[in-house]
């Protein structure tokens, strides 16, 4: 990993005893960048990206724990969002391997990467501005049969399982504080309501790992 980047690790919320056991499995870990975690859910190994005579990336092993918070800390202009990019699909690297779950990421697509649990958000908000609040959260949710060109006219194979996404999207819109902006229109949200609505729809997928980048700006 570049010396002006690095990582920090602490258990995720979850239940106390999962806390205290990820917190004993964690304890023997040095808190030196790229060391072996107990139990990875992502490992990166010498992955490199370069813009024309600039290196942007040079990682030589990262891994990030499962059920922990990792934050990746370092100074404008490091590479952390171009090292979200290739670890998430939205760009691909030079050189080097990264897997999920034990799965190569390498040569797969980020709408496929999504779909095996690991998402993310990004720095400048992606939100669909002529959508309201609501409609961007339906949209988050994956393989809906509404979605299918042959079933999309026949409602009655599919209203169940919109209801179903709907009853999600107004819960979690009500864990983001949005609940009140349902039927606003998105691009008519604040800044900081914005990168909220965007955290609140990569949920929509279930995923197992959620990428923030830039998480508090805003």
């Amino acid at each position: 990993m570049p010396d002006d980047m690095n990582d920090a690790t602490t258990p995720a919320t979850t239940s106390p005893t999962t806390s205290r056991s990820l917190a004993a499995d964690l304890a023997g870990v040095a808190p030196e960048p790229g060391v072996a975690k107990p139990d990875p859910i992502v490992v990166a190994t010498g992955i490199t990206r370069t813009f024309g005579g600039l290196r942007a990336v040079d990682v030589e092993h990262l891994e990030i724990q499962r059920g922990v918070i990792t934050a990746l800390i370092g100074p404008n202009g490091a590479g952390k969002t171009t090292f979200f990019n290739l670890l998430t699909g939205f760009d691909q690297p030079d050189s080097g391997d990264r897997t999920f779950n034990g799965r190569s990421l390498n040569r797969v697509s980020a709408s496929k990467i999504a779909r095996i649990g690991m998402v993310r958000t990004f720095q400048l908000t992606k939100v669909l501005s002529k959508l309201t609040v609501l409609e961007n959260m339906r949209l988050g949710a994956a393989g809906q049969r509404g979605e299918r060109f042959w079933a999309a006219p026949f409602r009655f194979l599919w209203r169940a399982e919109e209801d179903d996404v709907t009853r999600r999207a107004r819960e979690l819109l009500v864990r983001f504080k949005l609940d009140a902006k349902e039927k606003d229109f998105a691009g008519s949200l604040s800044g900081g309501q914005r990168k909220l609505l965007e955290m609140a729809r990569a949920l929509m997928v279930g995923p197992e790992l959620v990428m923030l980048d830039e998480p508090m700006a805003g």
